[in-house]
């Protein structure tokens, strides 16, 4: 199924069989060089494939943009534990959908690419965490394991090689929480969804306190692709340091909303312009949300610069999980503000103090405020109670709820005094960012 009508800026490379008939079989898989790097990686040692995405400058595709070949090379390869590959399929940042394309397109991408991973670790099983609201997506994905099973490409001595891997999926919890690896590990084990105390990292003590590989849905749907058609080629794609494609979520206020996967480093107004057919209704550019929810705003001014992970940090703000929320001149930043302040105080799991506290102080103010029981102080209490979040919890949620809050204030804080001398209208304002 298609989300949008294809652009021709696109460059296609994990959506290349969005579109063709049955794209979810391995039958169409197959016939459009499906497998063809997991046949390459048997040829190979683990440490060549481990270079092979080192080289494509393949980031994780979650948020972090953590480098995902560094992240398989900290995996022990000599621990006597058994080794696991977890797929974050959670997805519950709002104005993110690309990962439930990627499943629902082409499933068996997603089991090529744990495959590669599971040769590089020495892993003998996987698991893809979905998000409990994308039912019809785990039945999607059970069908194609099954699939697999039947062909022999799961299961034991897969392709002849002596290699066994086993796949399962796994329903979220309905939390935001357990997109955060270690959250979704406690959920995976059956455990209430917080986050563990690090170190140790996943690398050496994750699933069932055995080294984990734990990579989002793009990120390991990208590897058969760099390990088919060679790191260098895959890096090639993108800027320095921040290789490949990636799929962009737009939308909010702009004519084509959808998800386009475009070269990493594409400009954030021509994306806008000439990807999405420019804000709608004719309005102006006010804002850009660059990477879901948690990521700090870009006011327009900020707009013209390249989408990679690297050059958005310079601008103080972050690519996140690719969910490009687009705003108009008519959009409130005290509703918004509000709007996300609920999301993430709703969110929160409690466990530490800083979050549970904070998040719900934050809504509590924005909720005066917005009904028109706002001060001048408060706006600087807003700020205040911001930063004292930052860098003081267990897990990034806290970050997630902290520094969108700073930029609004920072960013606008003209804005929200000029709220003070005039009365709301009703409801909150129209914001469409939730995902």
């Amino acid at each position: 199924m298609l989300y949008n009508q294809p652009s021709p800026l696109e460059v296609k490379v994990l959506t290349r069989r969005f579109g063709l008939p049955d794209s979810q079989s391995l039958d169409t898989y197959l016939a459009t060089e499906g497998f063809q790097g997991f046949r390459r990686a048997l040829e190979m040692k683990p440490e060549e494939i481990i270079g092979e995405v080192m080289a494509s400058n393949l980031r994780g595709r979650g948020g972090a943009g953590f480098p995902a070949g560094m992240k398989w090379s900290f995996v022990p390869r000599a621990s006597s534990k058994p080794k696991y590959i977890v797929v974050n399929g959670d997805e519950g940042e709002p104005g993110t959908c690309k990962d439930r394309l990627l499943i629902e397109n082409d499933p068996h991408q997603l089991i090529e690419g744990m495959l590669i991973a599971a040769l590089a670790v020495g892993a003998a099983a996987g698991y893809i965490y979905i998000r409990g609201e994308y039912r019809r997506l785990i039945e999607i994905m059970d069908r194609a394991i099954a699939e697999a099973y039947r062909k022999g490409y799961l299961g034991e001595n897969i392709l002849g090689s002596g290699l066994r891997f086993d796949v399962y999926t796994h329903s979220g919890a309905g939390s935001y929480e357990c997109g955060e690896e270690s959250a979704l590990l406690e959920s995976l084990e059956g455990r209430r969804g917080v986050p563990r105390i690090r170190p140790p990292f996943p690398a050496v003590a994750g699933a069932f306190q055995c080294p984990t590989v734990l990579n989002n849905v793009e990120t390991l749907c990208a590897v058969p692709a760099i390990l088919r058609d060679g790191g260098a080629a895959f890096a090639a794609l993108g800027t320095p340091k921040n290789g490949g494609t990636r799929l962009f979520c737009l939308s909010g206020h702009i004519n084509k909303p959808g998800v386009y996967e475009l070269p990493m480093g594409f400009n954030l107004l021509r994306m806008i312009d000439e990807v999405g057919g420019g804000v709608w209704k004719g309005k102006k550019l006010k804002a850009v949300i660059p990477g879901g929810s948690s990521c700090p705003i870009l006011k327009a001014s900020e707009c013209d610069l390249a989408m990679d992970f690297d050059t958005v940090a310079k601008a103080r703000s972050m690519l996140g999980s690719g969910g490009v929320v687009v705003l108009d001149e008519d959009t409130s930043i005290v509703s918004l503000a509000t709007r996300v302040m609920r999301f993430y105080q709703h969110e929160s799991c409690g466990w530490c103090v800083p979050c549970r506290e904070g998040t719900t102080w934050l809504r509590k103010l924005l909720e005066r405020f917005h009904a028109g029981h706002g001060t001048l102080a408060d706006i600087d209490l807003m700020g205040d109670l911001a930063r004292n979040m930052l860098g003081r919890t267990f897990c990034p949620l806290g970050d997630a709820a902290a520094m969108p809050m700073i930029s609004y204030v920072e960013k606008f804080r003209g804005e929200f005094e000029e709220y003070l001398n005039r009365t709301p209208g009703g409801p909150l304002g129209r914001v469409t960012i939730d995902g």
